[in-house]
């Protein structure tokens, strides 16, 4: 019986993308690099500046927290596994055996593992991004499995970090482990092909969830799709964000006439949402409670509504207040599991609600052209049309030349 780490070195190795593969390559592309554009001039650029291409690119891909995600997971695919490949110099096949690998191996590590309190973005990125850095370096199946190996001690990462410049930053590491993982491997390090089977159980994996993973060639190489994000926070406020914009466009409230909100979500579905009372941006990404202050301010929470100061607006903070959480245990097991509920109460009496499923991006209800178009003006005003033409070759020098690297000294 082969080990995992084998298993997954084959099955990417003998990848043959399908067209409708290398569509999602194209969009995560484009995603991942206008999201990280975007990031041009938050702090947490300048702080990583010191650091390696991968780790660079992945950490301001991520801070905004507007990039795609793996939602049988939890994991943030791409932001991971583009800049991997582009500082190794791949495309999108190399993109595609990454994202593939991350997917799998984020469903064997389930539910319980997010909810233990790891950042499956890390935990399953670090392996995922050295087999696509490998691919990129022209390792064969037994050098991938070395490097998936070798990039096991780094892969870590806690949602304590939520929230905090932490959260990018592992994501960065994670990125780079699997880059140095990969040329390790390619300099012929040796690495114990067993190491992911014993090390899939001690964070609360189960390898024969991964054994039931598609890995049908004919399948398609990202087994459920990407969901892309609409608005620029955690995906488990996407939802309640949804609901509250369905509400409003029916007919529009004034959020100074709010004086009760009621929010009755699965209890899975707010597992990572730890701040109920935001102070800061940050913050502000991972708490229902602000989502849907934004959204009733704001209608379509944008990068604007997740700055300090307009988290901190007395409007919001009163809203903020209001917000009572319902949450049901349902013995769900994903952050879209059941449905979600919104109910306002208005000075006059008047109680209203909607309710929705499937936020706006989910993979069974896509982003429009719109939506997309929307999102990547958002990004800047010219990200636009740099995102035209874009491929992985150019990708590469557009990202180093927005975030250039510094000397470490230079941030002391």
């Amino acid at each position: 019986m082969p080990h995992l780490a084998e298993e997954l070195a084959a099955w990417a190795t003998a990848l043959e993308p399908s067209p409708q593969d290398l569509d999602l390559a194209e969009h995560a592309l484009r995603d991942t690099v206008a999201v990280a554009l975007a990031a041009r001039g938050h702090p947490v650029a300048r702080l990583v500046a010191p650091l390696p291409d991968a780790a660079r690119w992945a950490a301001v891909g991520h801070v905004l927290d507007f990039d795609d995600l793996h939602l049988p997971s939890t994991a943030h695919v791409s932001v991971v596994c583009v800049p991997a490949v582009l500082a190794a110099g791949g495309g999108a096949r190399e993109y595609l055996a990454a994202a593939g690998v991350m997917a799998r191996l984020g469903v064997a590590l389930g539910w319980g593992h997010y909810t233990s309190g790891w950042h499956a973005t890390c935990t399953a990125g670090a392996p995922a991004a050295a087999v696509g850095a490998g691919l990129a370096l022209g390792l064969d199946a037994d050098g991938l499995a070395r490097a998936v190996s070798l990039a096991l001690p780094a892969a870590g990462g806690v949602q304590r970090a939520f929230g905090t410049d932490t959260k990018s930053v592992q994501v960065g590491y994670a990125a780079d482990a699997g880059v140095r993982a990969a040329r390790l491997a390619a300099a012929g390090a040796s690495a114990d092909p067993s190491s992911l089977d014993a090390w899939l159980p001690l964070v609360g994996g189960d390898r024969a969830a991964l054994e039931r993973a598609a890995f049908d060639p004919a399948g398609p190489a990202v087994p459920g799709g990407l969901a892309t994000k609409v608005f620029p926070c955690c995906y488990a406020v996407q939802r309640p964000i949804g609901a509250v914009r369905a509400l409003l466009a029916e007919r529009p409230v004034d959020p100074a006439d709010v004086v009760r909100i009621v929010v009755r979500t699965p209890e899975a579905a707010v597992h990572p949402l730890i701040h109920s009372r935001p102070r800061t941006g940050l913050e502000a990404k991972f708490s229902l409670e602000y989502g849907v202050a934004a959204a009733l301010l704001d209608h379509h929470p944008g990068f604007v509504s997740y700055t300090d100061d307009q988290v901190r607006r007395p409007a919001a903070q009163r809203l903020v207040s209001l917000v009572e959480v319902v949450a049901e245990p349902d013995g769900g097991s994903g952050l879209l599991t059941g449905a979600t509920t919104v109910e306002i109460t208005t000075a006059d009496g008047t109680v209203r609600s909607a309710s929705l499923d499937l936020p706006p991006g989910s993979p069974e209800l896509p982003a429009t052209a719109v939506e997309f178009s929307a999102k990547l003006a958002d990004c800047g005003p010219h990200v636009p049309d740099l995102m035209n033409g874009l491929d992985w070759t150019s990708a590469a020098a557009l990202l180093r030349a927005a975030f250039p690297a510094a000397p470490e000294e230079e941030h002391a």
